[in-house]
């Protein structure tokens, strides 16, 4: 299989890591994140480099780019610890607008691929325990056709920040039952609409929703909704993992780093050899997180078992990759591995947050058992 890269993927690449290195800083970023975790001024700056356009069709103005690309980009993205939610608008979103009618489409579309237009996907509950088909926010038709949603949702990205929402609700069957979810829009400003913003462990931003009776648009009919939400979620997954590779990329040559600097009985702690088989413990565990998130976005065109069960692997790989070598990291350095001051403790929690997003490890290590048909799949 060739892994090399072609010219536009690598130039995107490039143009990210220059962006996070020169203008997306340590410091930057905590300003940001004591301001909230969402900042105007850096969304506009990702959407002049493109990265908003990566999920969107070049019809509806976007760059159509490919999965390759969009994971590249990531990967930088995350060696920068950046909060703002590329994936969640310009890939997960993107996605879900992709299948609406056409008149939606062209109305948001283009709009999300410039930046002017904000939309996220809202479809967690607090009962759903990361499961997609358990859906308990009601949508009702009334009498001249129109509908509305009642129901709450949760850890949506930047909720209080979007312009609207795309939300799974319930038409028919019962809470469990995937072919009874449909799919739709809900403006920001809709009545009814409430949201509750806070700030995440690491530093990102999201929000509590609550509909009560507030009007819809309909997206994706019952039938076809849970197919397509499953695919957006699997879109989310592969972007959050190869994101991780980029926290997870760049804290390994942070701690690499200092211990070629950090001196104990006069010599640099990279000499001592049980440390140095840490770090080469560390690396392993890097690069199986690599191959599998290469895994995942190659199998984003697969056939939906195949590639349900891709990224559920995925998700198990870097959810024991990212917990290893985050806690290795902070052992190697010490105390200052814990200060708010170091941005190591900020990689950390970073990872720390990604493990539990779009379910956590055990739960797609059930995902995992329960795909597994012919052969059993071993993780380091």
């Amino acid at each position: 299989m060739n892994f090399n890269f072609d010219d536009d993927e690598r130039q995107l690449r490039d143009a990210v890591r220059k962006w996070v290195e020169r203008g997306y800083g340590f410091e930057r970023r905590r300003a940001i994140a004591r301001a909230g975790g969402f900042d105007d001024a850096a969304w506009g700056e990702l959407a002049e480099l493109g990265l908003l356009a990566l999920g969107t069709a070049e019809a509806d103005g976007g760059l159509a780019l490919g999965p390759v690309a969009a994971m590249l980009a990531l990967e930088e993205l995350g060696r920068g610890l950046v909060l703002e939610p590329v994936a969640a608008v310009g890939l997960v979103a993107a996605a879900l607008l992709a299948r609406a009618p056409e008149a939606v489409r062209g109305a948001w579309a283009p709009g999300l691929a410039t930046g002017e237009r904000r939309v996220v996907l809202a479809h967690q509950e607090r009962a759903s325990r990361y499961r997609l088909a358990h859906v308990e926010t009601r949508a009702a038709q009334a009498s001249d056709g129109g509908w509305t949603i009642a129901g709450a949702k949760s850890l949506v990205p930047i909720g209080d920040r979007a312009d609207a929402f795309v939300v799974p609700a319930r038409v028919a069957g019962a809470a469990d039952d995937p072919a009874g979810v449909a799919l739709f829009l809900v403006e920001a400003g809709a009545a009814g609409v409430a949201a509750r913003g806070y700030g995440l462990q690491d530093g990102a931003r999201a929000a509590e929703l609550t509909f009560a009776d507030t009007p819809a648009t309909p997206l994706v009919d019952a039938g076809e909704a849970y197919d397509v939400l499953e695919f957006a979620v699997d879109v989310g997954i592969a972007a959050l993992a190869a994101e991780a590779v980029g926290v997870m990329d760049r804290l390994f040559e942070m701690t690499v780093d200092y211990m070629n600097t950090r001196k104990q009985f006069g010599v640099a702690i990279a000499t001592f050899q049980a440390l140095r088989h840490r770090v080469a413990d560390m690396k392993m565990q890097l690069e199986l997180a690599r191959s599998m998130s290469y895994f995942a976005t190659l199998k984003l065109g697969e056939p939906a078992a195949a590639r349900r069960r891709a990224v559920s692997q995925a998700k198990v790989q870097l959810g024991q990759s990212m917990r290893f070598v985050g806690q290795q990291a902070i052992q190697l350095h010490g105390g200052i591995g814990m200060t708010d001051d170091y941005a190591g403790s900020h990689y950390f929690k970073r990872l720390a947050v990604m493990e539990i997003q779009f379910g956590d490890t055990l739960h797609h290590l059930g995902e995992v058992s329960d795909r597994l048909q012919d052969a059993a799949g071993v993780f380091a």
